[in-house]
C-alpha cells in the first residue's frame, strides 16, 4: 500500500528536494505532534551557553575538543572493521534492556558539552520529550530510551573502550572527512586522511550507495544498532536507523554526504530530524522521577522486545 503524506516543516535540511510531497511506502506515516503544548526546545542549556558549542574557553569545552583530537585521529577505517567484527559477536553479556539502562547510571559523556549528568538521565528525558510531541508513537519512545544504551562500552565487562571509541559525533569512513565534521582540524592527524583509497570525496564506495553500505567510525551507536538488530524485536525499521544515525550529526545539520544517500536515507531522515530535537534539546538539570516513568517504559520494553537480549 503506498500512503501519500505531507513532509513535517524541516529546520535542519536544506535541501528542496527534501521538502517535496513524501511518498512512504508499507503504511507507515509520519504525523505531526498532536499537542501545540508539547516539548519546547530551549535556547541555552544547563551552563547558559548554546546547545553544541563547540569553540569556547570554559573548561568543558577544552576537555570537549582534546576528546575530539583523540577522536579524529584514532577512529580509521581498520579499527571500526575490527570493532564491528568483534562486537557483532553480542558474546559479552546477556541481559535484559532495563538492566542495560540501569548501567547507565554511573556513565558520563566526556564528548558532550551540554550536559554532565548521568547517561539515564539522558535517555528518560529524551524519551519524555518525545512522548510529550507525539503520545502514540510508543516505538518512538522507546527508541529514544535505548539510543544510547551502547555506551556501556565504557564499562569493564564490555571492554572498558576509551571514550573517543564510544561516544561523540559519528562520521562515515572509508571516504574524506567532510568539513561539517566537528572539529574538522584533527583530522589531519588520522592515518586514513593520506591514504588515496580513503581520502576523496568517494573514497571506496559508489554515489547513492545507500548508508547502510558505509562503515561508520565506531561506538556506541554501532554497538546498539548491532545489538537490536542481532537479537529479535518488534521495533520499525526506521527506529534502528535513528539508533544508528543518531550521532552522525552533518548529516541532517548541513546535508553532508548526501552523494551516499539512496531514496530510503531520504525518506528516514524525516524521523531523525524529529528525532533529533528529543536527543539534544531535552538535556536539562531538571531530574526525571525515574521510578514514576519506569511503569510505562517496562510495558514498551516487554512489547518490543524479549525478556533478555544478546550483547
Amino acid at each position: 500500500m503506498t500512503i501519500l503524506i505531507e513532509q513535517p516543516e524541516l529546520s535542519t535540511m536544506a535541501d528542496e528536494e527534501m521538502r517535496n510531497e513524501l511518498v512512504l511506502d508499507g503504511g507507515f506515516p509520519l504525523p505531526k505532534p498532536l499537542s501545540e503544548d508539547g516539548f519546547k526546545a530551549p535556547q541555552i542549556n544547563s551552563y547558559g551557553r548554546s546547545f553544541r558549542n563547540y569553540h569556547g574557553e570554559s573548561a568543558r569545552q577544552k576537555s570537549v575538543e582534546e576528546f575530539y583530537k583523540l577522536q579524529h585521529t584514532n577512529q580509521t577505517y581498520e579499527f571500526a572493521k575490527k570493532m564491528r567484527a568483534e562486537y557483532g559477536k553480542l558474546n559479552k553479556a546477556e541481559m535484559g534492556i532495563w538492566e542495560c539502562c540501569e548501567l547507565l547510571e554511573g556513565i558520563v559523556d566526556a564528548s558532550d558539552p551540554d550536559l554532565e549528568e548521568s547517561q539515564i538521565q539522558h535517555a528518560f528525558q529524551s524519551a519524555e520529550a518525545a512522548r510529550k510531541d507525539y503520545p502514540n508513537e510508543d516505538w518512538l519512545h522507546l527508541t529514544a530510551l535505548i539510543h544510547d544504551l551502547g555506551k556501556v562500552l565504557l564499562l569493564p565487562n564490555f571492554g572498558e573502550l576509551p571514550q573517543w571509541a564510544v561516544v561523540g559525533d559519528s562520521f562515515p569512513l572509508g571516504c574524506a572527512f567532510d568539513e561539517a565534521n566537528t572539529h574538522h582540524k584533527y583530522f589531519k592527524n588520522n592515518p586514513d586522511n593520506n591514504n588515496p583509497a580513503y581520502n576523496t570525496k568517494n573514497g571506496i564506495y559508489t554515489e547513492g550507495c545507500g548508508l547502510d553500505n558505509v562503515i561508520m567510525s565506531w561506538g556506541h551507536d554501532e554497538y546498539m544498532y548491532l545489538v537490536a538488530k542481532g537479537n529479535s524485536n518488534n521495533l520499525p525499521p526506521v527506529a534502528l536507523f535513528i539508533i544508528r544515525y543518531h550521532s552522525f550529526h552533518p548529516l541532517f545539520q548541513t546535508g553532508a554526504y548526501k552523494h551516499l544517500y539512496r531514496e530510503e536515507d531520504v525518506e528516514n531522515l524525516k524521523w531523525l530530524d524529529i528525532f533529533h530535537k528529543y536527543d539534544l534539546y531535552s538535556k536539562s538539570n531538571v531530574l526525571i522521577d525515574v521510578e514514576k516513568v519506569k511503569p510505562y517504559y517496562l510495558s514498551l520494553i516487554e512489547k518490543y522486545f524479549p525478556s533478555k537480549l544478546k550483547w
